[in-house]
């Protein structure tokens, strides 16, 4: 039975995202970002959560990316993380905000070098010609930062999930599956006690 007494669904969170990290199976951090555009068009993909805290979930990309673009048209996102090896999911829903520019900086400057240098090569998302169109841009920008740190580019950046839902789900036999969910009003409020859903 998972532990909801302290009505904090975040270090619940944390648990089960440690608990699946356990079995070196699966990427702990992997999540599929939901958002849709100006015509109200639905989009998903995964990316990576790269940082944690009461505040809410943090993932970085190009700002010129479609993802981006529908963020700045319907700043809300819905997250889903599915961890297989443990039979759990976790779902997040809320409205989003750009990170500062000062844990973007940070947070980049802990990436590997090549990753800094793609940052820059990519133009995230528009056509090439093949695939030795990126590899002369990697080529050109190793060029552009031959030594020394990798300054973090203009267009690229981060966003934070500011959580008003978070649903819990658990894979039971015979699909008698433990759900339960989260709410608040806004996120300058408390968490209410769970509220369990039929599967």
């Amino acid at each position: 039975m998972p532990d909801t007494d302290n009505n904090d669904p975040i270090a619940l969170f944390k648990k089960w995202q440690d608990d699946a990290a356990q079995t070196k199976t699966c990427d702990p951090t992997a999540m599929a970002v939901a958002t849709t555009d100006a015509q109200g068009r639905p989009s998903v993909r995964m990316v990576l959560l790269k940082a944690l805290d009461e505040r809410g979930f943090v993932f970085y990309t190009n700002l010129d990316s479609p993802k981006v673009a529908d963020l700045r048209a319907h700043p809300r996102a819905a997250l889903c993380f599915h961890w297989h090896a443990i039979d759990r999911q976790v779902r997040v829903e809320g409205p989003v905000e750009p990170v500062t520019d000062a844990e973007a900086d940070a947070y980049f400057a802990t990436r590997a070098r090549l990753s800094q240098i793609g940052a820059w090569a990519s133009k995230q998302s528009r056509p090439m010609d093949g695939y030795w169109e990126l590899e002369k841009a990697v080529a050109a920008t190793l060029l552009r930062f031959p030594i020394g740190s990798v300054p973090r580019p203009a267009n690229w950046s981060g966003f934070r999930v500011k959580p008003l839902r978070i649903e819990f789900w658990w894979q039971k036999p015979f699909r008698h599956h433990q759900r339960f969910a989260y709410e608040r009003p806004s996120t300058d409020v408390s968490w209410g006690k769970e509220q369990w859903l039929y599967p």
